[in-house]
């Protein structure tokens, strides 16, 4: 059993998919990974994603450490950055290695198309 942020965890894997499990905690973080984006970019980048649910993959990340949101500007229109925290950047490889394996199974199924992030 593994306890993390006041929750247990039957073992290890449960514990990360809890982080970056679904269907779009891995993509954001991914878009993450080269640069830092604002909340636009991302929307931008994940088109079939809904606000609302951007919004709370990013306010729940955050609450995580996996993301760091920054705000520079006091008054509209507000500039919001976000980034991958030290912590956050920990699943690089882990990330790395999702996208591979479906990268190759893909290609093995002549069913995939590179697209840059």
């Amino acid at each position: 059993m593994f306890e993390h942020n006041d929750k247990t965890f039957p073992c290890a894997t449960s514990l990360t998919m809890s982080s970056i499990g679904g269907k779009w905690k891995a993509v954001i973080l991914m878009y993450l990974i080269s640069k830092k984006r604002r909340y636009s970019e991302l929307h931008q980048g994940m088109k079939s994603i809904s606000e609302r649910t951007l919004s709370l993959h990013l306010k729940e990340m955050e609450r995580d450490g996996l993301v760091k949101r920054k705000v520079y500007s006091k008054k509209p229109p507000l500039k919001v950055e976000y980034e991958l925290t030290e912590f956050g950047r920990t699943l690089i490889p882990v990330l790395n290695a999702i996208y591979d394996w479906g990268t190759a199974v893909g290609e093995a199924e002549n069913k995939v198309k590179k697209v840059s992030i």
